[in-house]
């Protein structure tokens, strides 16, 4: 490889088994405040991506996220929070992971090293040119990965992709590649500290982004989310009594009436 793996090279800190408790601590916080400042740096490539992810939503497509081991869980943990977040369908957002759902909770051995399977999952969701497909992968070199980008792109799909490492093949395959170096990390090599909490913040801001510009927010609040909880339907009834000024038990009518936030506001003002 022609490119250096920051991710993978070696930590700024040694012999940290013979650090405090306090002291890892420390130096862990330390390198996490590094992590916002990146993703700072790499705003005018999400900006580009998350546009276009937008359009793609907005125009009935759906998003993909694909990867492997901890960037594939966190592509998961994204696309199963928008549904009680922000109302929208099971199937707009898709978590792909290598190995299948059972790589969730347990490492699949080899699994991000096919260079087929990543494209027949993709193929089992019936993806086409209507949708969009980001690739995560910390390092950049994730074979399951690369290649479904690389398919996607020989069929008319656009791509994208969020990589801690400059010039890495999955940055290269992408056609809207998010980079966000964060270089070494605490312990040497394990990407699921900086690396994927600079994944897991890109995650929020895309999506996040996306379901504002779908209009799944209303001012500030979340009035399309699901209700299924007793602290979720509380704050339905809050943001009620707050949007439409009534008290708490005219509130909790209108709620429990219309099942939904935005539905409660919407048919009370139109009364």
């Amino acid at each position: 490889m022609d490119f250096k793996k920051t991710t993978e090279s070696d930590s700024h800190y040694h012999s940290l088994e013979k650090m405090s408790v306090e002291e890892i601590l420390i130096s862990i916080n330390k390198e996490d405040q590094t992590v916002a400042l990146s993703i700072k740096k790499s705003l005018p490539q999400i900006n580009k991506l998350t546009t276009v992810v937008s359009e793609k939503l907005k125009n009935g497509g759906r998003l993909f996220y694909i990867g492997a081991g901890t960037s594939g869980r966190l592509g998961v943990v994204d696309a199963s929070e928008c549904p009680p977040t922000f109302g929208v369908d099971q199937g707009l957002v898709i978590g792909l992971i290598a190995g299948g759902d059972a790589a969730i909770r347990e490492a699949v051995e080899f699994a991000e090293d096919s260079t087929t399977q990543g494209w027949q999952d993709l193929q089992l969701e019936h993806i086409s040119e209507a949708d969009i497909v980001i690739g995560i992968a910390a390092s950049g070199t994730t074979p399951y990965v690369i290649s479904a980008l690389t398919q996607c792109n020989a069929n008319n799909i656009v791509t994208g992709c969020i990589t801690c490492n400059g010039g890495s093949p999955l940055a290269e395959t992408a056609q809207y590649p998010v980079v966000v170096v964060v270089g070494p990390e605490f312990v040497t090599g394990s990407s699921r500290m900086k690396a994927g909490t600079a994944q897991k913040l890109v995650l929020n801001m895309i999506s996040t982004t996306a379901m504002i510009q779908l209009g799944r927010i209303k001012g500030n609040k979340m009035v399309d989310m699901q209700l299924s909880n007793n602290k979720l339907v509380d704050r339905g009834i809050r943001m009620i009594m707050s949007e439409i000024n009534v008290d708490r038990p005219t509130a909790t009518m209108l709620l429990e009436q219309h099942k939904n936030v935005r539905n409660a506001i919407n048919l009370y003002q139109n009364d």
